[in-house]
């Protein structure tokens, strides 16, 4: 049963991944995930609920990647900065379409829909993840860099979507380098 489940989810996140989410329907779903119709809808009651437990599952995935990061880069500023590599990865390996979260709002765009919810979960998640490296990093004002930072990732991740993605992470990640390092911050005590 599980296992169906999954299968539905990642075949949903590689259709809405190359095509979009309105654009892709129930029966492609099923299709591609190799079930009927009515075993996807007894797996999801609608498109909409599928859609978000394809963000949740997106949003599980790079909350772990985040902690494999911080596991690896005990440095709190490198880690701030990986970030730009983690969002490169994003970028490159899905079809450089776009953020799925930022897709998803987009396509959803009221405020109440559970789809448009659950990208605000994501991204909250991720200014609160850049927020707690900023506060390790011992910055006077860690929101304030999280959110700033948070700004530079999504435009590049824009940016990057139409283009080079290469180069448009290594320039803002050099940006936000030099940015950081002149921000106030309390001497690191060894």
């Amino acid at each position: 049963m599980e296992e169906t489940r999954q299968r539905l989810i990642n075949a949903a996140l590689e259709l809405f991944l190359s095509q979009g989410l309105h654009v892709t329907g129930v029966a492609a779903i099923a299709a591609r995930a190799r079930v009927t119709k009515m075993t996807l809808y007894g797996h999801f009651p609608s498109k909409d609920s599928l859609i978000v437990a394809c963000l949740e599952e997106r949003d599980r995935l790079w909350r772990a990647r985040v902690e494999q990061l911080r596991d690896d880069l005990p440095d709190p500023l490198e880690a701030l900065l990986a970030f730009f590599d983690l969002y490169q990865g994003y970028v490159e390996r899905d079809s450089h379409r776009g953020c799925l979260f930022v897709n998803s709002a987009a396509e959803f765009s009221s405020m109440s829909h559970p789809v448009f919810r659950a990208v605000e979960r994501h991204k909250e998640g991720v200014r609160e993840q850049l927020a707690a490296l900023a506060r390790q990093a011992k910055f006077n004002a860690p929101r304030q860099i999280a959110e700033s930072l948070f700004l530079l990732l999504e435009g590049s991740f824009v940016s990057a979507a139409r283009g080079d993605s290469t180069a448009v992470f290594d320039t803002a990640r050099q940006m936000a380098r030099q940015w950081l390092q002149s921000q106030p911050h309390e001497e690191q005590r060894t």
